[in-house]
Order: structure tokens, then sequence, then C-alpha cells
């Protein structure tokens, strides 16, 4: 219901006025977790993945976001002490166009443009019941259903998808995937290689192509919580063909 919602090209437009502009190449860091915090970022064109990083160099992803997207909106909190910190680090998954507005040029946006202001905010709240809905995810859901909800959501939100409307993962997007879902490579192995088997996806040369349809049309209830019950071969299997 949120995960699609963007600002429009007239809001940003409008809200560049008050912004400094930003280009970023591919793999640039933008803030680290604990970093000072200040403002709000809108992506304009681009892709910026948001990380949090875990025991033994692994991460989770919680989101990635697309043009009309925010991040760092925590540094809008810096009227509550102490002074707001970002919790996540952000990265540029490509080369990528933002928008940066200091609490200082939000307040004047607030006062002279309410509307645009009003829009922004509706995004941002847009995007948090988006993270609400992952958290219920990660505690309710098992790896299958968590994989195949992420690989829908991605085909919405156009991530990673092809010409042909296909969800393209190389080595790197791979690495994003598992970080998304909140699982090992070998447990997201071994669901990817169900849904090849199934004709939902095919790998050719080193990518695994999916069809998003066939994803879309997956229910829930089609992917129970069964890697326990798979046998060890069957594990050692997917893992060699990954």
């Amino acid at each position: 219901m949120y995960e699609t919602v963007h600002l429009s090209r007239d809001a940003i437009e409008m809200i560049a006025t008050y912004a400094a502009r930003a280009v970023w190449p591919s793999g640039f860091s933008i803030y680290q977790r604990g970093a000072p915090a200040d403002g709000v970022f809108i992506v304009v064109r681009g892709r910026i993945v948001l990380r949090s990083r875990v025991k033994s160099g692994r991460g989770y992803i919680p989101t990635i976001v697309t043009p009309g997207g925010t991040f760092g909106a925590e540094g809008l909190a810096a009227a509550v002490p102490p002074p707001p910190r970002y919790v996540t680090e952000a990265r540029a998954d490509e080369e990528t166009e933002t928008l940066h507005l200091d609490t200082g040029r939000f307040r004047a946006l607030v006062r002279e443009r309410p509307a645009a202001a009003l829009s922004l905010a509706a995004q941002m709240m847009a995007e948090h019941a988006t993270l609400l809905e992952k958290l219920r995810e990660l505690a309710t859901l098992s790896v299958e259903q968590r994989l195949v909800t992420s690989l829908a959501r991605m085909a919405r939100q156009r991530t990673f998808v092809d010409g042909d409307g296909r969800l393209i993962l190389d080595a790197a997007h791979y690495r994003v995937l598992c970080e998304l879902v909140g699982a090992t490579r070998e447990s997201v192995s071994l669901v990817l290689n169900r849904l090849i088997a199934s004709g939902a996806a095919e790998r050719h040369d080193g990518r695994v192509y999916v069809d998003t349809a066939a994803v879309r049309a997956l229910r829930e209830s089609e992917w129970s919580d069964s890697l326990a019950a798979l046998k060890v071969s069957d594990e050692q299997a997917a893992v060699a063909g990954d």
C-alpha cells in the first residue's frame, strides 16, 4: 500500500529550490552509522542502499531508496536532545543524484511552501509504514516467504529490473537480496533453486533471472518453512549450484 508511494516531480522541483543538490558516484559512502545527522535527503535519480552492519561483517538492508524516496530523515530530530545521529550507513548503488534539506532549509520550506512540506512529510510517513511492515515480515515470515515478498517488492519498485520486466540478480545484487531478506546466502540459494525448479526463475551466465509475474502470483501459504526438512545432500547440491 505504501511502498510504491513517491514524491511527485512537481514536489521535487519545488523542494529543489530550497535544497542542496549533489551527484554521488557508484559505491560512494554518503554517511556512516553514528555520524551526526542533519536534515533529510531526497533521491532524484539512481539508488541508495541503506545498510546496518551486524556480526561477522554481515549486513542487513532495511530499504533501497529509489527516485522520489527519502533517507536520513533522523536528521530532522535536531530539536530533541541528544543531537541526532544516523542509524544506518548510506551508499550509492549506482551514480545517484540527491537533494539535501538541512533543518534550517526544511523550516523555511515549511513556512514558505507548506504544500511541498506536507508532501515531503507524507512521503516520510509512508516510508515509515513500509519499514514497520518489513519488521513484521522479519518477525513472522519464514525465509522462503520473506524472499518471495522481497522479490515481489523489488518488482513493484522496479529495482534491478531489465527492459523485459525481469529481475536480474548478478553477484552484487545477490548479496543485496540476502541482506534484504535477512538470511544467509545458503538459505537464499535453496529458495532460489526452488523458484528455478518451478519455472519462476532461470540461471544463465552466472546470473539469476526472475519472472516477476510468476513471483507476484505466489501465495505465502505455498512457501512453508521447510528448510529444516530438506536433506543435507539437497542443501549441499543447492549451494554447489549457486
